[in-house]
């Protein structure tokens, strides 16, 4: 919870909160922009947006929960709900931007707390708002950040939507969307004439192609060189290319271990230093039964494991690191990860 909102700009200003106003600008019907508390209940947040009872992102593997009624939003869209119920206008915008908690992958465009924009378009009546409406909302959600850019829509199932679709631009997926499932509003006391247009962008992502930035960790850089540049929209000018180094490790992990649980737990391992991770790729896996004797006793590794294995890219955008440097990060990775009984040090002092 320590960790900076960048849409807030009550915590200093941000390229990503010009991203959320010129998204917000220029709508012919009012626009009602909320700040929610990060915890939500988890009524609204799955039960009240169509979530099937045994969804497996309800799974406390990968949502964060408070008590057994409280989490921390693994989207915004987990506010929309408590709006639907005191829709102020009969017909309206719902703009709802924040930062939200997942257990992800490690990648150049992923964290474990992105950042979203929901955007749900309401009407209380006649005419209903329908597909041809969304494909103009698309139209218009694009081009107001990165116009001339086609965008392409593969249909994406969603609890929340009927006609579900993500939204990609230049290969990279910036959102999903979708006609307003009826049951959603209907929940919310809306009467049956109500129809809407359901949006959730990332604007991590959208920040990115905006500046032409390729990384991910540099829009929340502390290097002064790269902070000054998350202040407006121009194009990144890149300040450094330090140099990657790359480490391999060969796991035993248990066998349900799946790469965005993988991610969260290298991310808590390595706290502060999680910004020298560039990246975790998984080149490969092997269930216990299918290893050698010889391979099994080198990792320890037991029934009901599997062998895994990593590879590591090093890279921080602040400094050089040394060998010595990049092998205390493998090393804090492989103690944070490996379950055998048998272990290899990179580092000395092991």
């Amino acid at each position: 919870m320590s960790i900076r909102d960048l849409t807030d700009p009550a915590a200093g200003p941000h390229a990503m909160q010009l991203i959320v106003d010129a998204l917000t600008a220029g709508w012919d019907v009012p626009v009602v922009l909320h700040r929610g508390d990060p915890v939500v209940s988890v009524r609204d947040h799955y039960d009240l947006l169509r979530y099937p009872p045994d969804a497996v992102t309800r799974d406390r593997r990968y949502s964060r929960y408070v008590d057994d009624d409280h989490m921390l939003r693994a989207h915004t869209t987990a506010h929309v709900p408590a709006l639907l119920r005191d829709l102020p206008h009969d017909d309206v915008l719902l703009a709802v931007p924040g930062m939200c908690y997942r257990r992800d992958v490690i990648d150049r465009h992923h964290v474990g707390e992105p950042h979203q924009l929901d955007l749900w378009r309401i009407r209380r009546a006649s005419p209903p708002l329908d597909d041809a409406d969304l494909t103009g909302m698309i139209s218009r959600v694009v081009g107001a950040v990165l116009p001339g850019k086609a965008v392409t829509t593969p249909a994406s199932p969603h609890p929340y939507t009927l006609d579900g679709r993500e939204l990609y631009v230049d290969g990279v997926e910036i959102g999903e969307c979708g006609v307003a499932h009826p049951e959603v509003l209907a929940a919310a006391g809306l009467p049956a004439s109500a129809t809407g247009l359901a949006m959730g962008l990332g604007l991590d992502r959208l920040t990115m192609l905006v500046k032409g930035i390729d990384d991910i960790r540099l829009l929340r850089s502390a290097d002064p060189r790269v902070a000054a540049q998350m202040r407006d929209l121009g194009r990144y000018r890149p300040v450094s290319s330090m140099p990657p180094s790359r480490r391999d490790l060969s796991l035993a992990v248990d066998a349900d271990l799946d790469p965005e649980l993988l991610g969260d737990r290298v991310r808590a391992a390595l706290g502060a230093e999680a910004e020298g991770l560039e990246e975790v790729t998984v080149l490969g896996e092997t269930a216990y039964a299918d290893l050698p004797e010889a391979a099994r006793e080198r990792l320890g590794i037991r029934a009901g494991q599997k062998n895994l294995l990593l590879r590591l890219v090093i890279r921080d955008h602040r400094k050089t690191l040394t060998t010595e440097d990049a092998n205390r990060i493998r090393d804090a990775v492989y103690a944070a990860l490996h379950a055998g009984s048998t272990h290899q040090w990179a580092a000395s002092g092991h």
